[in-house]
C-alpha cells in the first residue's frame, strides 16, 4: 500500500475546460521551444495541442512513498554508453498519464510518463541539484501562465526534489491538474501545516469539490547509486 505525500500544491487562475479523460494518452518529450535536448539523448515523440475555456485550476503533485507495483516490466539495463535512451512507463503506470502534462527539467527535459535515465547523473541532478520543474499544459489557452510553464499563483507547499532512498526501488511522482471551482478558496488546514504527513489528497480533493483531474502525469525514478 503506497502513502501520498504532498510535494507542490499551487493554486493559480489559468484558462482550462474539464472535458472527459481518453483512456490511454501518449506524452511527449518534446521540448521544442522549451529545452533542447542533449544530443546524445533519444527523445520519445508524440503530442498534441488544442484550446480550453477559461477557469482555474489546482496544480496537485505527490510522490507515493513505497516501490513501484511488483511485476511491472523493468527499464531497459544501463548500459556503459553515451548514448541515453529515455523508457516510458509499462502497464498501469501509463495509463496514468492522461491529458499532455509536461514535467520539465534542465537537460533531460520533459519527464513525464517515463522512467528517470540514470545517464548523465539525472537522477542525482534530479535530487540533489536541480529545483522545481517547468509544468507546462499546452492545452491551456493561448497565453495562460501554464500554457507556457511560466506559473504564477499562491504556492501552499514548497516544492521537494524527489529523494528515493537507497536500496528501495523505483518511486512515482505524480503530478495532477484539477480545476478549481469559482468561488472556492484552497488552504491547507492547520493540522496539514504542523505536519505534511496529515495531508490526504482524497480528503483535499473531496473537500474542495475538485473533482477528477484535467490532467495528470508521472514519472519513476530511484536513488541515483543504485
Amino acid at each position: 500500500m503506497s502513502l501520498a505525500l504532498p510535494w507542490a500544491v499551487i493554486s493559480f487562475p489559468v484558462p482550462l475546460s474539464p472535458p472527459p479523460l481518453p483512456s490511454k494518452e501518449t506524452i511527449s518529450t518534446a521540448t521544442s521551444n522549451l529545452q533542447a535536448l542533449p544530443r546524445s539523448c533519444s527523445p520519445i515523440p508524440g503530442t498534441r495541442r488544442g484550446r480550453m475555456k477559461p477557469l482555474g485550476a489546482v496544480l496537485l503533485a505527490a510522490g507515493l512513498l513505497g516501490m513501484a507495483a511488483l511485476g511491472e516490466q523493468p527499464p531497459r539495463p544501463e548500459e556503459p554508453s553515451r548514448t541515453c535512451f529515455f523508457q516510458m512507463l509499462d502497464s498501469m503506470d501509463r495509463d496514468f498519464c492522461r491529458g499532455d502534462l509536461e514535467v520539465i527539467y534542465p537537460e533531460v527535459g520533459d519527464v513525464g510518463c517515463m522512467y528517470v535515465p540514470k545517464c548523465h547523473q539525472y537522477r542525482r541532478r534530479i535530487s540533489r541539484e536541480w529545483g522545481s520543474p517547468r509544468v507546462r499544459y499546452p492545452q491551456a489557452e493561448k497565453g495562460a501562465d501554464l500554457r507556457t510553464g511560466d506559473i504564477k499563483g499562491r504556492v501552499l507547499t514548497d516544492y521537494v526534489r524527489p529523494t528515493p532512498p537507497p536500496r528501495s526501488g523505483y518511486h512515482r511522482y505524480q503530478l495532477r491538474l484539477y480545476e478549481q471551482p469559482a468561488q472556492v478558496a484552497i488552504a491547507l488546514s492547520p493540522q496539514e501545516w504542523v505536519s505534511l504527513g496529515a495531508w490526504a489528497m482524497e480528503s483535499f480533493v473531496k473537500q474542495f469539490r475538485l473533482g477528477s483531474p484535467v490532467a495528470s502525469t508521472q514519472f519513476l525514478t530511484k536513488y541515483y547509486e543504485d
